[in-house]
């Protein structure tokens, strides 16, 4: 299942009152505020009306030219500040989009990750979670607003002259049944639009993920037309919505026009009979054109609406993927806890229910304390053994227990604090190496860390670096080799304190002289904690103190190096190649 077929969820209506509860209060103040400035320009033309009936009574108009400066300032200054208002809750209803969907999303089931593309999951957070700001401010507020400033302005209409009134509402009636038309359009085409900006994030952190191999693949321009196809996608969409909000604006606009000529004709005549004077006209003229602002605000807002519903969805089918529960972290073991023990019993697992099953009955025990190796061919199922006892997967039957209780059982943060994960690639992450060294034990003190930069050999690497444990890695560790990645994340990992330390090929990359000095130090920490090892060299495999023999997806055989190789074929054959396969 993709994220694009997720359970359909909410009304985008019903989404968007769920963001914007939080700070309804500010809302309702901006909203109040930009009413406030209707009002005030409502007032105008029967003021207009007054000056009007002076000057053709020969009356004073200082009060009336007075009266309409005040209102023509206060228009201003009430309209600035409800606009700021609108525009920092607006900014503040974005802000609560991007850290409810950020923290969703660290939170996210692995299998959930492995069926989506991370590029496409950054649009959500970065370019879906933009458009809640004009959805608020300009839509969520504009057709509060603008369509009470619409009522109010038809109602002051009526009160001028309801044969008017009639004659300019059945043009703008008109004009609603068209713009009923064109939203939908624009719905589908700003969806389209936000949808192939997903595309071309997920292609372009594909590309910039993999650019050494790109650019050694001399693929740059193959990448490039993906890149320029996905970007003029969202183009066209938007292009598209583009067009038929400027036909929705363009009608209202047409609408207030025919408006105008009708009420200038019929009022004319009115005025020729003696049914209205001059002044009236001139006033209800002044009401159609008060009529532009917020009719086309509401058409805006409409309009915006569609864009809006569009991200909403978006965003709300990535909070509908898989997560795992919001809970509080835990803290990490301390350095008397004793180590643990993990057991599998009789495990059946696939990545999904559409690929041939991993492990078919897997069946080993770990007891507390000491190293245990996995040896087999690749593909045999070991790197699935570290992920399922992770818990980033679930077996679909038997049982892994952790101490005597199933991994179910352990909240997530208690199970992975016990837990020293070094994965097969080592990743680093962009940030100082000290960043990098404390990601699982920020609280580690200086002592610590010292010795175990020292214990991993990383204290050359530290002397020479230009700031140290301060320095720059880069992005993915790009300015350290293979070899060090490896040693940081040994580190990382060793400063955690873990009851049950995971080595994935751990020391694949290291020279010689380093994985020697490793080896010594993984053999050190297993006397105290419980090692699991997936490893390709005999070196480390000898070491152990029981090896478990994997082969496509099944436990062939659990025995010591000495005892394996005259009982078992398979693990005879490795060790005569020097466990050359590599892989899980």
């Amino acid at each position: 299942m993709s994220i694009a077929e997720t359970e359909p969820g909410p009304p985008a209506w019903r989404l968007l009152l769920g963001y914007v509860r939080p700070h309804r209060w500010a809302l309702l103040g901006g909203a109040l505020l930009s009413l406030l400035t209707g009002v005030t320009g409502l007032l105008l033309p029967l003021v207009a009306r007054g000056l009007i009936d002076d000057l053709s009574h020969d009356r004073a108009i200082t009060g009336a030219l007075l009266a309409m400066s005040g209102l023509v300032v206060a228009n201003a200054v009430v309209g600035a500040l409800g606009s700021y208002v609108l525009r920092r809750t607006a900014e503040s209803v974005v802000l609560g989009a991007r850290r409810s969907l950020a923290s969703y999303l660290l939170r996210l089931r692995i299998p959930a990750v492995d069926r989506t593309e991370p590029g496409d999951l950054m649009a959500r957070v970065t370019s879906d979670t933009t458009l809640l700001r004009t959805v608020t401010s300009d839509s969520l507020v504009g057709l509060g607003t603008g369509g009470l400033t619409l009522v109010a302005t038809v109602v002051m209409m009526g009160l001028v002259d309801p044969v008017l009134l009639g004659v300019t509402l059945a043009v703008i009636a008109g004009a609603g049944a068209v713009i009923g038309l064109i939203a939908p359009r624009i719905n589908r085409a700003s969806k389209e639009a936000q949808k192939a900006v997903g595309v071309m994030g997920a292609a372009l952190e594909r590309v910039l993920g993999a650019l050494r191999t790109v650019k050694a693949s001399g693929a740059e321009h193959r990448e490039e037309r993906v890149l320029h196809e996905a970007a003029e996608e969202s183009w066209r969409q938007s292009v598209r919505a583009a067009k038929w909000s400027a036909a929705a604006g363009n009608t209202a606009g047409l609408a207030i026009q025919i408006a105008f000529i009708t009420v200038l004709a019929v009022g004319g005549a009115r005025v020729a009979t003696g049914a209205v004077d001059v002044g009236t006209l001139v006033a209800f003229l002044l009401y159609v054109f008060f009529l532009i602002s917020p009719l086309q605000e509401v058409i805006g807002a409409v309009a915006q609406y569609q864009t809006g519903a569009a991200a909403l969805v978006r965003i709300q089918e990535a909070l509908s993927l898989p997560a795992e529960p919001p809970v509080r972290s835990a803290p990490l073991p301390s350095p008397a806890e004793r180590p643990a023990a993990l057991a599998f019993r009789d495990v059946r697992f696939r990545y999904a229910d559409d690929l041939p099953y991993v492990h078919h009955g897997v069946t080993f025990t770990v007891p507390a304390r000491g190293m245990t190796a996995f040896v087999g061919p690749s593909g045999a199922g070991k790197t699935t053994v570290f992920s399922l006892v992770e818990r980033f997967y679930d077996p679909e039957s038997g049982e892994i227990t952790l101490d005597g209780r199933g991994l179910a059982e352990w909240e997530l943060p208690s199970l992975r604090a016990a837990i020293g994960y070094v994965e097969q690639d080592a990743p680093v992450l962009s940030g100082s190496l000290r960043d990098n060294l404390l990601l699982g034990n920020p609280e580690a003190d200086d002592g610590t860390l010292a010795a175990v930069v020292k214990t991993t050999r990383l204290d050359d690497l530290v002397a020479r670096l230009p700031g140290g444990l301060d320095t720059l890695v880069g992005h993915r560790g790009t300015k350290l080799s293979g070899g060090e990645r490896q040693r940081v994340a040994i580190a990382r990992a060793l400063l955690r304190r873990p009851r049950l330390l995971l080595l994935d090929e751990a020391t694949s990359q290291l020279d010689a002289v380093n994985e020697a000095a490793l080896r010594d130090t993984v053999a050190d920490v297993a006397r105290t904690t419980t090692v699991l090892v997936v490893a390709h060299r005999l070196s480390t495999v000898t070491a152990a103190d029981r090896i478990v023999v994997m082969d496509a997806g099944r436990v062939r055989a659990v025995g010591t190096h000495r005892e394996l190789v005259t009982a078992d074929p398979l693990y005879a054959e490795l060790a005569a190649t020097q466990f050359l396969a590599t892989g899980g």
